[in-house]
């Protein structure tokens, strides 16, 4: 067999290789598809017998639980209905309105604009912004959810995570509030879940990682894989890697200015 007649050879069997890799990628997506789709009928037979308010909402969010808990059934549904009747309790209206926060807009802290490679929305905050202040943690609490649900209302149909950038730059420990960023997280866990794709936290001071070693704890394992800590002289060329230069915030060496939320 000739040189040439060697690489046609090995030029085919690269081809066939590529082809069963798809093949197989192809089929284990499917087959990934069927069983969240089995287990997703499963989930909301279970919770509509249990609550028949669960029948107005969507397959995606039901999705959402079952992949927050690994697809178990028995403990997505569990959590599900936690979710409804925190609901029912905490926005009986169905959403928090302006006037029920007034206290955490007026600092002006929190951001929306711009999307990311896959059309997630990019949410800012500036944490050095953030003071107890009247109002407490029911109010920060109610805040949160207030803007959690301004940016799920951001994302375009088949999209189902944002974008979050923390950015510390001037953050002092009369900025640190504890119970506040317990209390977000827990919501962001327990409420959101499968929200959240990625949060970049930026200009981080030293300071900060004593906070940071209270809250880490408390932060569950798929969460901590979605946070990343970016150095200053990374900073820009980190977030491009995810946001196009037309949808970075002129703060981060893009284009977009900082629109409040």
């Amino acid at each position: 067999m000739s040189m040439m007649d060697c690489k046609k050879v090995e030029s085919k069997e690269e081809e066939t290789s590529r082809d069963v890799v798809v093949e197989r990628d192809d089929y284990l997506k499917n087959s990934k598809e069927l069983v969240e789709l089995t287990k997703t009928r499963l989930m909301r037979a279970f919770v509509e017998a249990q609550d028949p308010s669960s029948k107005v909402v969507d397959d995606l969010m039901l999705r959402r639980f079952l992949r927050a808990r690994e697809l178990d059934v028995e403990q997505a549904s569990a959590m599900f209905l936690k979710y409804l009747k925190w609901r029912q309790a905490f926005a009986p209206n169905g959403s928090i309105s302006a006037s029920e926060v007034p206290n955490q807009i007026a600092q002006n802290k929190l951001f929306l604009q711009g999307s990311d490679k896959r059309g997630c929305p990019i949410a800012v905050l500036l944490g050095a912004r953030h003071f107890q202040v009247k109002g407490g943690l029911k109010e920060f609490k109610r805040y949160v959810v207030y803007a959690f649900d301004k940016i799920c209302a951001r994302m375009p149909p088949g999209q189902e995570k944002f974008i979050f950038i923390g950015d510390l730059e001037g953050w002092r420990y009369s900025n640190s509030d504890i119970r506040a960023y317990l209390g977000a997280l827990s919501i962001l866990q327990d409420y959101y879940p499968e929200r959240l794709g990625k949060m970049f936290i930026v200009h981080v001071p030293f300071v900060f990682m004593t906070v940071w070693k209270i809250v880490c704890p408390f932060i569950d394992n798929k969460t901590k894989e979605k946070i990343v800590f970016v150095e200053n002289k990374m900073l820009k060329s980190t977030l491009l890697e995810e946001i196009d230069e037309s949808q970075l915030p002129e703060k981060y060496g893009g284009k977009l200015t900082l629109v409040p939320i």
